[in-house]
Parts: structure tokens; C-alpha cells; sequence
């Protein structure tokens, strides 16, 4: 669950929301770089690693978050990549 910080009105993330948030964030991270592997995006072979290091960088940096809010805000900006890459599109 998650507790306040005393007064500043921030909200962190207790090693349970952790836990439970690990298994879609490892899926989306998963899902972002098969996806980046598709032949159907208009990429050649050095943007097409550059994406893939772009995107670890973005996870592992995510990794370090402990605001419940800004988590939420990476799984929904993963999603909406996921979505943009599926439909072709490079973000």
C-alpha cells in the first residue's frame, strides 16, 4: 500500500507496490523491445539500437523511482509506445 511523507503531500511506493508493479513493468519492457525488432518500422540497423539503448536507459532509470505517481506515468507512457510501435510508428 502506499504511505504518506510526512505533510509534503508525495506518495511512495512501499516494496509491496514494488512487487506487485515488477511483473507488467518487465512485460512492457519486453513487449518495447520486441517491438522495436519489427521490420515493419522504418528503421535501419544504428536507429534501431539507438532505440533499444534508449529504452533501457528509460527502464533502468524507472527502476530507481519510488513515487507511486511517476511510476504510474511510466507504465502509461510504456503503453502508449507500445501502442505507437505496434501500429508501425516510431516515437
Amino acid at each position: 500500500m502506499v504511505k504518506g511523507s510526512g505533510g509534503s503531500g508525495l506518495i511512495w511506493a512501499t516494496a509491496e507496490d514494488l512487487a506487485r508493479n515488477r511483473p507488467v513493468v518487465l512485460s512492457l519492457y519486453r513487449q518495447i523491445l520486441r517491438a522495436l525488432n519489427s521490420p515493419e518500422l522504418p528503421l535501419g540497423y544504428a536507429a534501431r539500437m539507438a532505440k533499444k539503448a534508449e529504452c533501457r536507459a528509460i527502464f533502468l532509470f524507472g527502476a530507481e523511482e519510488r513515487s507511486v505517481h511517476n511510476i504510474r506515468d511510466l507504465v502509461e507512457a510504456a503503453r502508449h509506445t507500445l501502442g505507437l510501435l505496434n501500429r508501425g510508428r516510431v516515437p
